[in-house]
């Protein structure tokens, strides 16, 4: 069966499914509704498996600051992750991508095998003296803003890495709380670094089916600078989003690295849970920072791009002869995430797209 066979059965079998949910008596209108919508997104995404050029596709897009390599692919074809595809990646590049600034021009053609193709035209330089270094910043992956605190800051800690981690002491003047300019001594800062971060460890994040604990969510609260060596190191506190106290912990401040990881699927198929959605929130959407209970011991790394599926579920309701029966409704794949930070067990990972909102008991699977 080919791929348009496959899809108009499949949207036959989705239509079916619904008529026999809206004849039945007793059922939930808003999660008929949620069903439908799931149905429809998840009839689009297989239907799209050949990759196809977006609707009113330009010839070429003008580099700008604030562009993604996401973004651009998305204004040529359907599915901007798979935008290797369309610049003709092999695997060695797909970590080190094109290099794309403000300035260029990308160019739709067709390659020689008769596909679509991108390339870079000549760079358009209007004033080459004044090429300046913000012009040439590189364009990122995904939104770098989106994501950059989740880069800097200490936000999954190993649960046996807790008691090794540099922490407060003791506080100026014995002092309960420390604000800005207030100083704190502090043990085991193995690292000769100048700024670091201060958090304070959260809830256990557990794998929802295992309720194994793969790490804990820490909380940022500021940084500190280092002003004198030793064991105990005496910190001065700067740039404190809340007050800091004894035992809470700090580790070395680093550079946010750049995403330039090409998305891409894993060579394999992976299932992980949604562990929690950032910011304490029961649902999120689009540009939502999410983790995930997988890492890098189960083979997932920086570019892979994961599925969202709604969790299948089951309706009871009592039908015309007051009897209870009950409707299943299979998992539905509904959005699109981009995994930009690993741990040992833990991901996080940048929501791209999402036909309906998120749910803690929505599922990923390679895509």
């Amino acid at each position: 069966m080919d791929n348009k066979k496959a899809a108009l059965f499949q949207q036959r079998e989705d239509a079916t499914m619904i008529r026999r949910l809206f004849g039945r008596k007793g059922l939930n209108p808003a999660r008929i509704i949620a069903t439908l919508l799931l149905a429809v997104a998840a009839s689009s995404a297989g239907a799209q498996e050949a990759l196809g050029i977006a609707d009113n596709a330009p010839d070429r897009h003008i580099v700008v600051p604030g562009d993604t390599l996401w973004g651009i692919a998305g204004k040529f074809i359907k599915e901007p992750w798979r935008w290797p595809e369309i610049w003709r990646l092999n695997k060695e590049q797909l970590k080190n991508p094109h290099r794309i600034f403000p300035g260029d021009v990308i160019v739709l053609v067709k390659g020689d095998d008769g596909n679509p193709q991108l390339k870079i035209a000549k760079p358009l330089k209007l004033q080459p003296k004044q090429y300046t270094e913000n012009i040439q910043s590189e364009i990122p992956t995904i939104p770098q803003s989106a994501i950059e605190p989740f880069l800097t800051q200490p936000l999954i800690v190993e649960p046996e890495g807790l008691e090794n981690e540099a922490r407060i002491i003791a506080t100026q003047e014995e002092r309960v709380y420390l604000g800005n300019g207030d100083k704190a001594f502090v043990v085991n800062m193995r690292e000769p670094a100048e700024m670091w971060h201060v958090y304070r460890p959260g809830i256990p994040l557990k794998d929802p089916q295992t309720q194994e604990v793969l790490g804990h969510e820490a909380f940022y609260l500021g940084n500190a600078r280092l002003i004198q060596p030793g064991d105990p190191a005496m910190v001065e506190m700067q740039g404190l989003k809340q007050e800091v106290g004894r035992f809470d912990r700090l580790m070395p401040a680093t550079r946010p690295p750049l995403i330039t990881y090409a998305p891409r699927k894993p060579d394999f198929n992976i299932e992980a849970r949604l562990i929690s959605i950032y910011g304490g929130v029961g649902s999120g959407g689009r540009n939502s920072v999410i983790s995930i209970s997988r890492g890098v011991r189960d083979g997932l790394d920086v570019g892979h791009v994961l599925a969202l599926y709604r969790n299948e579920q089951r309706y009871e309701h009592r039908n015309e002869k007051g009897e209870r029966e009950q409707v299943f409704v299979p998992a539905q794949r509904y959005g699109l995430v981009f995994i930009f930070r690993v741990f040992e067990r833990v991901s996080y990972a940048l929501v791209m797209e999402s036909a309906v909102p998120l749910s803690l008991s929505d599922i990923l699977r390679t895509p």
